[in-house]
This record gives C-alpha cells, sequence and structure tokens, in this order.
C-alpha cells in the first residue's frame, strides 16, 4: 500500500489563506501533520475550515504546542491523542499530537512535532516525542511516522538522534532539493518526515504548487513523502 505523508508548519494561518488551501491541495496527501496550527481564538473551528476546504478533515483535538493531524478521505483514525511535552522555564510549551491511522489494512502511528529554537529543548523532546511514537506502535501495532518542523538541520544533536532510529525520508529518496526555510528564499531544511525501517520510502521532496503561493501560504515550504508499506 503507498500512501502520502506531508508536514507543513502553517504559521498560524497568519499568512494568504487561499494559498495555503492551494497549497494542501496540491500535495494530494492522506495525512497531513501541521505545525503552528491556530491555538486561540476559535480555534477549532479555524482548523476543521481549513483542513476542509483542502478535502480533508482533523484527526486530533489538542491544541498544547500547536501541532496536529489531518486526514483524507482514505484514511481511518483508530487513535488520536495530544501529549504535552516536558516544560522548560522561560520557554514554549511543546505538544506532541499523535494520530493511528488505517489505510488499507495497514496501520500507521503518525506524528507531528515542533521543536523548540533551544538546543537542550530539542533533543529533550525528540528523544520524549520518540518514546510516545514507539509505545503508540507497539500497542496498535502501527508504523512509525513522524513529520515535523524541527528548527535544526540534519547535522545537528535532534535531527540525527531521530534519523538514527528512524529513515530521514528526504535523505532516502529526494526530489528536489529539499529546502523548506524560508520559503521566500530557501536556504535550509529544517521540517522533515521520518519513517520507521519497515516503510519503504519511494520519494520525498516538495509539492508542486505556484511558487507565488508558496511564499504567499507560510514563511515554510512543506515536505511530502510518498511511504510504501505493507505487503
Amino acid at each position: 500500500m503507498t500512501i502520502r505523508v506531508a508536514t507543513y508548519n502553517v504559521r498560524g494561518m497568519r499568512d494568504s489563506v487561499p494559498a495555503l488551501t492551494r497549497v494542501i491541495t496540491a500535495m494530494r496527501a492522506d495525512v497531513l501533520c501541521v505545525q503552528e496550527a491556530p491555538r486561540f481564538v476559535r480555534w477549532r473551528a479555524r482548523r476543521r475550515a481549513l483542513a476542509a476546504a483542502a478535502g480533508l478533515r482533523v484527526a486530533t483535538n489538542g491544541r498544547v504546542g500547536g501541532v496536529a493531524v489531518f486526514i483524507g478521505p482514505r484514511v481511518t483514525v483508530r487513535r488520536a491523542e495530544s501529549h504535552a511535552l516536558r516544560v522548560f522555564f522561560g520557554l514554549e510549551a511543546r505538544g506532541l499530537a499523535v494520530a493511528v491511522v488505517e489505510a488499507e489494512g495497514v496501520r500507521l502511528a503518525i506524528g507531528s512535532l515542533h521543536l523548540d529554537l533551544n538546543d537542550p529543548a530539542r533533543v529533550h523532546h525528540a528523544a520524549e516525542a520518540m518514546a510516545i511514537m514507539e509505545r503508540a506502535a507497539t500497542r496498535f501495532g502501527a508504523t512509525i511516522v513522524l513529520g515535523g518542523d524541527l528548527n535544526e538541520q540534519a547535522h545537528q544533536p535532534a535531527w540525527r538522534y531521530l534519523s538514527g532510529r528512524l529513515a530521514d525520508c528526504y535523505a532516502a529518496e529526494p526530489k528536489g532539493d529539499g529546502l523548506t526555510f524560508t520559503a521566500r528564499n530557501p536556504s535550509a531544511r529544517i521540517d522533515g518526515v521520518f519513517a520507521a525501517p519497515e516503510a519503504h520510502v519511494v520519494s520525498c521532496g516538495g509539492v508542486d504548487a505556484p511558487i507565488t503561493d508558496l511564499a504567499a501560504a507560510s514563511d515554510h515550504l512543506p515536505v511530502v513523502a510518498e511511504l510504501r508499506v505493507g505487503p
């Protein structure tokens, strides 16, 4: 079974929502890991409206850390969880959104993560998130896929930790230059999709959307991984 899993920091929907909707639609994602989803005024309604406009629906209900998982029509949710990660004094609260989903008889444990700008916090939260994902995967017999804005690059500690436990999908089967930040002048790869070894990476890269929409939708570019899982 082939499935498309994407990750996207939508910057609180503070930019052009029509452009954001077009970019998400162009992903053709079965599952979308969202960072900086709305967290305050009418946050539930705004998340639902964005998902619906792109043909998706919201799988996770928590708002801690501004992370969420959206799913497409061929995916069923078996379990949805929102986890608050360890609080570091003076830093923003961080969270992990987890959705155990099923498509064509295959189960995936999908996590959406947004790491901090602080180095020690990033490393701690990466390990904490991985432990939560492993428990969910074991409990439900699911394959782990983690998407997120890591706020660091592949040579740095939190990224290296995750890529030591999971496959960095872009590094496995790259498509395009892989740069995700900033959207207007991409110069760094700080967003990624990571998958357990049992998921075969078919391709991973950006989305075929107009440059004007990508620049107007958010300050990040999305990442889309096509994975083959199961028989």
